[in-house]
């Protein structure tokens, strides 16, 4: 379990410093005039020389490698609401990489997905151990 939780919390880092940086290079390229194909290609074209656009999204392919391959081992009923900690690392990079007014509403709000995260957590130590074809085969 130590590898699962080491290669999420780097998948969650990715995660948490692409979506912040995504924003960063939206934010840098300005929204469009209006919704017509040609202000949203621009959009499309001015995202593809954005750095901090590109290195957000090579973060976000990082994190959809990592989350991958935890699916490919792990309970989706364990792992997919551990993914919700990406909210609190969000939260946190954008409160010091951005300068972001986090509340104290908000930070609550946090506090209770680590709470969350920490029952599921618990929830997969104290779970009966898997009965595989191998256990059945040698009871006969």
């Amino acid at each position: 379990m130590t590898k699962t939780v080491a290669l999420l919390v780097f998948g969650l880092f990715c995660e948490a410093i692409g979506v912040v940086l995504i924003n960063k290079g939206l934010k840098q390229i300005g929204g469009p005039a209006s919704y017509h194909a040609r202000d949203l290609l621009r959009i499309v074209v001015d995202a593809m020389t954005n750095s901090n656009f590109l290195v957000g999204l090579f973060l976000e392919t990082l994190f959809f490698i990592c989350l991958c391959v935890l699916m490919s081992k792990s309970d989706v009923s364990f792992l997919w609401p551990l993914t919700s900690l990406g909210f609190v690392l969000t939260t946190l990079v954008a409160k010091f990489l951005l300068h972001e007014h986090v509340s104290r509403l908000r930070w609550a709000g946090v506090f209770l997905i680590v709470l969350g995260a920490g029952i599921i957590t618990w929830s997969e130590k104290v779970k009966p151990p898997k009965v595989g074809p191998s256990a059945l085969s040698s009871e006969k």
